[in-house]
């Protein structure tokens, strides 16, 4: 082989070396490009959605407080016509006859054993006294109502009682007012579903302090009759 054939064919083999580092270089180069995108691309996500998640925490927090300050400024204040036993002489003795209360509806006194199921419960039909008092005792707030109520006076508050655990709603045949709302000692007359007073008397009362069992159990007792 001359001379000149062997250098040629060296050149060729020096140039295909080359060739070939060049293109390793490129690859590994645009690996690298590649790997440092999706690195970014992923930090950038966990970040939007760390900072997403946050802003969530953040406006439920707030969502919360708002709502805690709104019960106690409602449950703070005096309540307009409100009437008050003294819940001393309100008696608790469990008795399986039928008591003879001194105000419709009842709201306090000797009562039934079992409590009537307050887990939010709309009745429709009457219920005993003796097993609504039990509840009160618990720590439920009463609404009661006369066929004198609207419809929709009705639906609201039966929309309200079965968003609220420890209460229960049910018609009332002889009760003074349309519309009365107890608790364990503690008894008002409102206007209306969208009387104000109703959102005071259930911030202060369900579960409020006026409670003789706080957090009783409202369900495993007397269902519908």
């Amino acid at each position: 082989m001359s001379f000149d054939r062997r250098t040629r064919i060296e050149q060729m083999r020096q140039a295909d070396r080359a060739r070939d580092r060049r293109t390793r270089v490129l690859v590994i180069s645009l690996s690298a490009v590649v790997v440092a995108g999706l690195v970014t691309f992923g930090a950038y996500t966990l970040v939007d959605k760390s900072d997403a998640s946050a802003d969530r925490k953040t406006s439920d927090a707030k969502n919360t407080e708002q709502s805690d300050a709104q019960k106690k400024e409602l449950a703070g204040g005096p309540i307009q016509g409100e009437k008050t036993w003294d819940a001393k002489k309100l008696t608790r003795n469990h008795v399986t006859e039928a008591v003879s209360y001194p105000m419709k509806p009842p709201v306090g006194g000797d009562h039934s054993p079992v409590w009537m199921n307050c887990d939010g419960e709309v009745y429709e039909k009457a219920i005993p006294d003796e097993n609504a008092v039990h509840a009160l005792e618990h720590g439920s707030v009463w609404v009661t109502y006369t066929d004198g109520a609207s419809a929709a006076d009705v639906d609201k508050l039966a929309d309200r009682v079965g968003k609220t655990p420890y209460s229960l709603m049910s018609p009332y045949k002889d009760q003074a007012g349309t519309i009365m709302l107890s608790a364990w000692g503690k008894q008002v007359t409102v206007d209306s579903a969208d009387d104000r007073r109703v959102a005071q008397f259930f911030a202060a009362y369900v579960q409020g302090p006026q409670t003789p069992e706080p957090g009783a159990a409202c369900t495993g007792g007397r269902a519908a009759p």
